[in-house]
């Protein structure tokens, strides 16, 4: 089994830049697909990006596109996600996840076996 720490959350302004990291162990991450979700208080969580298995295409939110970019250093064994143009409505817990079963609907929470505990993303304006 893989487990997942998420770390670079912090307290910026609109505007500004941060790169989460979610670092892996047990096993390589290479075999496996990869995602970000969030959670902002009160509210359900929701995808943010995915990228799928080595080779494999990425997805975005509507509402992150062109501003987050999802990508994979498996020398590192580390997923990354570049959040950029950040806004209030962008505040919320990251998690990273991970799947090495079925394929399935990447932006759907149940695809994913494995979670880290999340990171805090907080953006004033």
């Amino acid at each position: 089994q893989v487990q997942l720490v998420e770390s670079g959350g912090g307290l910026v302004q609109a505007g500004d830049s941060l790169r989460l990291s979610c670092a892996a162990s047990g096993r390589t991450i290479s075999s496996y697909a990869m995602g970000w979700f969030r959670q902002a208080p009160g509210k359900e969580r929701e995808f943010v990006a995915c990228l799928n298995r080595n080779g494999g295409s990425t997805s975005y939110a509507d509402s992150v596109k062109g501003r987050f970019t999802i990508s994979r250093d498996n020398a590192k064994n580390t997923v990354y996600l570049q959040m950029n143009s950040l806004q209030p409505e962008d505040t919320a817990v990251y998690t990273c996840a991970a799947t090495d079963g079925p394929a399935g609907v990447m932006s759907t929470s149940a695809t994913y076996r494995y979670w880290g505990q999340g990171t805090q993303v907080t953006v004033s304006s």
